[in-house]
Order: structure tokens, then sequence, then C-alpha cells
């Protein structure tokens, strides 16, 4: 069965395997406690030298306590509080003998709601020492004992009180949760706060402790934990008796505290729930109006239910084909930048008028512009007065059409139309087109080639439908040849009668 470990990086060039290192692997490998995380392996083969440990999925001391939407009432404070003290005794009396990089950041909670230690022991593996003033670097620097941060050549282990140091930052951020080294009001920078530290001129920079919100206990404790002298901070022995106290001391006992603990973190579970379920559900939409735009509503709708979409023949359709003319000298004498605005302002005037009507976009290709009505959802005989209607509203949108770049110059349009049966289906899977086949989509393209600019060239078929809704006005063309079909006779489409301008 696979497990999750977390893969933890170090800048170092190089890790030789002698048999120190094989010692401190060894102990790591012995290491078994509730509080410290399970070391799970190493690499030491550049550039993928690393420590692999036990994943805890609620992530670190530190991100849980700057979240505001996460409550923690005294009991559960002073349960992590037990959970790292206990760990850190662990970790002194073994082997390993220190941490060397403590901080809330290193300490994560597991699925149990269970502080565990990470990050210790492997000096080998370790990051070597940054002695970069910068913010950030000042930043990691925090929990760093004064006497530490005064070593010219810093041991990556580091040493039992400057733990218990790190230890005394930990717990006023658990208790205030305020943020690390909280000074109050003061206005320090971390590398201010670092550069203070260090000096270790009187009086003494320390975190601020509010006796208002705490007792003088844990007030105590703290001060004791960050004492400029070393030999005078407690040692996790002392410190684990102190805050075993703070927990008989608290009323209720344990199966309601986890009970509480439980119902708080189950609440908290409910919103963020919420909160990603929302997020999940206005991506999803995104993605279906990306899809409806892609594909006819019907064909979306069938294959997100799972069903097959088979390829349709459709007994009777108008297909209408648009282009520009005179697009490629125009083309020629503008940059691309001008010519895709041009086409995007042109397509989303067209857009936004072929949604009053019953026809589906097909594709664009360049100039060109293909609609169909008919499919995928059969109409009737309207099909042919839904693109007729279409095609006028279109060359009335392009009469008042600006060209950006070219404001004095008029657009003309050529617009061809034809009706009759084809064949439809989705093709492709990477990027799924739903696409036309047969011989009208050939003659709908002829249509509109053979035609004149700022004119709706219509085929027989298609006035015949017409004729029956009795409102088109039409004008015999005569015979025009068309490649492949010979000569045919055409018609000129002219007006609407239904159509009402002052309506619109």
């Amino acid at each position: 069965q696979g497990k999750t470990v977390v893969v933890k990086l170090t800048n170092r060039r190089k890790v030789e395997l002698t048999r120190s290192l094989l010692m401190e692997l060894k102990h790591m490998r012995d290491i078994t406690h509730d509080h410290l995380t399970r070391f799970e392996g190493a690499c030491v083969e550049w550039p993928h030298i690393c420590v692999l440990t036990e994943y805890c999925r609620k992530g670190s001391l530190r991100d849980i306590l700057l979240n505001d939407e996460i409550q923690l009432d005294w009991m559960f404070r002073a349960s992590l509080m037990n959970d790292l003290v206990k760990g850190m005794s662990f970790l002194h009396a073994s082997a390993i003998h220190s941490h060397g990089n403590l901080k809330s950041s290193n300490c994560v909670v597991d699925s149990r709601f269970v502080l565990k230690i990470t990050d210790y022991g492997l000096g080998s593996f370790r990051s070597l020492p940054s002695y970069e003033e910068s913010e950030r670097q000042c930043e990691k620097k925090l929990w760093t004992a004064p006497e530490l941060l005064r070593c010219a050549s810093l041991s990556p282990v580091g040493t039992q009180k400057g733990d218990v140091y790190s230890f005394g930052i930990i717990l006023q951020e658990i208790a205030l949760r305020k943020g690390t080294f909280y000074v109050g009001g003061i206005p320090l920078s971390c590398k201010e706060i670092v550069s203070k530290v260090r000096n270790g001129f009187r009086p003494y920079l320390r975190p601020m402790t509010d006796s208002a919100a705490l007792t003088d206990d844990l007030c105590s404790l703290m001060q004791r934990c960050w004492h400029e002298d070393p030999n005078e901070r407690p040692d996790f022995n002392q410190t684990k008796k102190i805050i075993e106290k703070f927990n008989k001391d608290n009323p209720g006992n344990l199966v309601e505290n986890l009970l509480h603990r439980m119902e708080q973190y189950a609440i908290n579970l409910e919103g963020l729930v919420e909160e990603r379920t929302a997020a999940y559900m206005e991506e999803k939409r995104k993605a279906d109006d990306l899809l409806y735009q892609m594909l006819p509503v019907p064909v979306v709708d069938r294959l997100k239910r799972g069903d097959a979409v088979p390829a349709e023949a459709f007994e009777s359709v108008t297909i209408l084909f648009s282009d520009i003319v005179g697009f490629t000298s125009l083309s020629a004498s503008s940059n691309p930048m001008q010519i895709v605005n041009l086409l995007n302002d042109l397509y989303t005037c067209f857009d936004a008028i072929i949604d009053n009507y019953d026809v589906y976009k097909v594709e664009t290709i360049g100039d060109a512009y293909m609609l169909v009505s008919g499919l995928p959802v059969r109409n009737g005989i309207r099909h042919a007065a839904e693109i007729a209607r279409t095609a006028l509203a279109l060359l009335r949108a392009v009469s008042g059409f600006t060209i950006r770049h070219r404001p004095n110059d008029q657009l003309k349009l050529r617009i061809g139309i034809h009706t009759g049966p084809c064949c439809a289906g989705v093709v492709g899977l990477k990027m799924p087109r739903y696409c036309l086949f047969g011989d009208t989509v050939n003659t709908a393209s002829r249509m509109e080639s053979s035609g004149m600019p700022l004119a709706i060239h219509v085929s027989e078929p298609t006035k015949i439908l017409l004729e029956r809704f009795q409102c088109f006005k039409l004008q015999l063309r005569g015979e025009v040849p068309l490649k492949g079909k010979g000569t045919v006779t055409t018609y000129w489409l002219l007006e609407d009668a239904t159509y009402d301008e002052q309506s619109l």
C-alpha cells in the first residue's frame, strides 16, 4: 500500500555515506515516539539529496495559529504545549540529543489532532547555516537563542538550552496567537529583532507576556525559557511537569476535551468544505460555459451524462457562410494585432446577434463565419427563416460597424445560404468539435464565394422554404455557375416584412 510522505530537500551539494552518517541514519530509524514524525528514508545522490518523513495532513502549528478561522480554546492550546514538551523531552533523552531548528513551522499536526515535531536529527543533511541578513533569512532566526546567534560557526544540531529558548518562543505563539516574537505595538522588523537579541544589551529584547490574558505560572515559564543565561533555563523534564500541571488545573476530563476539540475541527472543516465546494461549483460553471461554446448544449449534456454521441443524419437544415470581401488586401496593409482586434470586434458583435435566433455557430476560420439551423435540435422548416433573419441582422450590423484602425473604410460582408440534408457529429478527442458533413455544406460555401458584397445569396431550395413564410422579399438573380455544381438558379434575399426597426 502506498504511503504519503514529506520530501525535504537540502542545499548541500554532497553528502558522503560515512560511518558517522550511517550512525545518524540508524538513530533516526530507531526513533519511535507519538510526538515525533517518523523517519521514512533519505537520498544521498545529488541533485536529489533529501530526507523523507511522515506526512501530517493538518499542516504546521504556525499555519494553524495564524489561521483566524480555526478556534482554539485554552484546553486545546495546553494540549498542544503538552504534546510539544513530551516530544522534546524524549528527543533530548535520545541519541539525537538536541533539535537545533525548533520552531512552530517544524511542529505539525496529524489527522488525530496530535502535535508532532519534525526536521530533527541528521545534521549531515541539514542546510548549511545562512549568514545572510535579509528580512526573509532573519524571519527564520526568530526562534534562535542569543548565544547561538553570536556563534561564528553554528552547529546544525544546536544545543539543548537553545531548544528550550525556541520552545519559549513557541509557547508565546500558542498562548497569544499574535505571530512569532510578538512585542506589542513596537514596529520592529525581523532583522531588527534578530540584531537586538544578538547584541544582548540590557534591557534584553524578548516577546511580550500578557499577564491579563495568561496565568502567572505560564508567563514565568516563558521568561525562564528565554532567559539570557542558558544555565538559568529549565530542562524539558522540569518544563513537562509544569505543563502537565496546567492540564490538571483545567476543568473537564480528557474525553470531554477530545470531543470538544473534534467538534471545533468539524465546524472548521464544514466551513472549509462549503468554501471549497463553492469554488468547485464556480470552476465547474466556467468549464460548462466553455464546453457550451465549443459544442451544442444537447451534445454537451449527453457527454456529461456519459452517453455516446453518434453521428446523426438530418433531412433538412439551412447553412450560412459569410466572408469579408477584400480581407486579404486589408490584412496586407494592417499589422497582425489590428487584424486580430478587427475579427474579435466583428465576431463579438455577430455572437451577440445570433443569441436572438435559433442558430448554432459551427466555427470561424479567419474571416469566414459558419452558422446552421435545424440541428442538433430539429425545428421543422423554421431553420430557413431563422438563418434568413440572422443573415439580414448581420448585414444591418455590418453597415454600422467601425474598423478601429481604419474608421473611414466600410466593411463589406458577403453571405451565402443553402438548404439541404447533412450529417453532424463530434469529431476528435483532444479538441472535440461538432462538425457538419455533406454536399449541403459545400453548396452553401459556393453560394457565399459566388455572391456579391453586402448581399445575401440564396439557393433555390432555401427560396422555396422561405416563400412558405410569406414574409421574405427575394429577387431573382438568374442562372449562376457554381464550381462542381454546373449552372443553378439563385436569388437575392432583400428583406423580412416582419422586421420592425422601431421594436429593436
